[in-house]
């Protein structure tokens, strides 16, 4: 059914549809899809559709709790905006409006380093995002990085492990956002912006700067966000290993979450090096493709760390449904990431927060008809593979 209107988006998908309308197609392409043919992307969000949830009845559902403690802050909800990288470039300033959003619903927000805004802009709103960082070549600026991280008070360092090499994603180099030099570049993306009048008012013209807040000062010429995509691809760190958390521990003394973790063997040894958690992500689909679904991956992870580490889950979350899946299959927490981007360039602050209120609505009314008054009562036994029916022979 076509969304024309805010007041008419029901769901998050409702919510795709007018980010799509409303962005370039350089950039609503850029967050959309995924590496390569996008298979993994797809098993991500159809292996959480293709499981049945258990109905119970007859159980009191009327004082329902969905708060959690994770990471050492408590929330209203289990669930935390994701780190993406230019969201800035979906809305005004767009991590400051996802930010806002997030504490008005009383959730984390996790600041990439490859935001438009800088961690000290974010936290001025009052309440200091996790931080995300990626290992770079540069240790001298991620220790710049970590201090400012730091000094703006941000409670949680989300260390993203899985992008060695960025993955190749075919959608980019079709809308030209990858692939385009020069004056092609700059016809492709002028034509793109003046066929999209209100993203240009709001965030071409009234969003800037539209730099790399938190490495601008790496960089050692000025310019557009092509000028930091290629520091960024250039200064990922092939070369990292576990025992580069012992550095990471020198400069940062607050939790520690270690992103992109997809196997058991990485899950324990990630708990033998002391992090405080794992998430259990395959960058969206964004990276290696034909990998498994998070989801297909998730109860082995829950069961090699036990209760040594915290497990959060990312990648397809669509509905409530989706978290009351995840959180039944060993997950502390979900993070959201396109749920809530869309929201973003759909309304800004308003779409991001409309966006969780129906996540927040989907998981209270699951919950309830699971007869599971608090995140306590999500065990695997509400969950079962959905099986075709079968529908009775008919009589000869």
């Amino acid at each position: 059914m076509p969304v024309t209107s805010l007041r008419r988006a029901a769901s998050v998908d409702d919510y795709r549809e007018l980010a799509r309308r409303r962005l370039p197609k350089i950039f609503f392409e850029y967050i959309d899809g995924g590496s390569y043919a996008e298979v993994t992307l797809k098993r991500n969000v159809d292996d959480l559709a293709n499981l049945a949830l258990r109905q119970r009845v007859m159980r009191d559902m009327s004082a329902l709790d969905t708060s959690i403690e994770t990471l050492g802050r408590r929330y209203r909800m289990p669930v935390g905006l994701s780190p993406v990288g230019m969201a800035g470039m979906y809305g005004r300033r767009g991590e400051v409006q996802a930010a806002r959003a997030a504490a008005s619903a009383g959730v984390p927000f996790c600041l990439s380093t490859m935001g438009i805004c800088g961690v000290e802009e974010v936290a001025s709103t009052g309440v200091p995002p996790w931080f995300q960082l990626y290992i770079l070549k540069d240790r001298g600026y991620m220790r710049e990085l970590l201090g400012r991280a730091k000094a703006a008070g941000s409670p949680v360092l989300v260390l993203t492990v899985d992008l060695p090499v960025p993955g190749a994603r075919y959608r980019d180099v079709r809308s030209g956002f990858r692939g385009l030099t020069g004056l092609r570049a700059f016809l492709n993306q002028a034509q793109d912006g003046l066929t999209h009048p209100r993203w240009l008012w709001d965030v071409w013209v009234n969003g800037r700067p539209h730099s790399l807040g938190s490495v601008t000062g790496a960089l050692t010429s000025g310019g557009g966000a092509g000028d930091f995509l290629t520091w960024i691809a250039n200064n990922f760190d092939r070369s990292i290993t576990w025992a580069d958390l012992d550095w990471i521990r020198q400069e940062w003394d607050g939790p520690i979450a270690l992103k992109g973790v997809m196997s058991e063997a990485d899950a324990r040894r990630a708990a033998d090096e002391g992090v405080d958690a794992v998430i259990v992500s395959n960058h969206g689909g964004r990276q290696l493709d034909h990998a498994p679904a998070t989801l297909e991956v998730l109860p082995g992870i829950a069961d090699a760390v036990g209760d040594r580490v915290e497990v959060l889950f990312d990648s397809g979350i669509r509905r409530g449904s989706d978290i009351v899946t995840a959180l039944a299959l060993g997950a502390r927490a979900v993070l959201i990431g396109r749920a809530h981007l869309y929201g973003l360039a759909a309304a800004g602050e308003a779409g991001v927060r409309h966006a969780i209120d129906i996540l927040a609505g989907e998981v209270r009314t699951t919950m309830a008809l699971c007869g599971a008054a608090t995140l306590a009562d999500l065990d695997r036994s509400l969950v079962r593979a959905a099986r075709p029916a079968r529908l009775p022979e008919p009589p000869e």
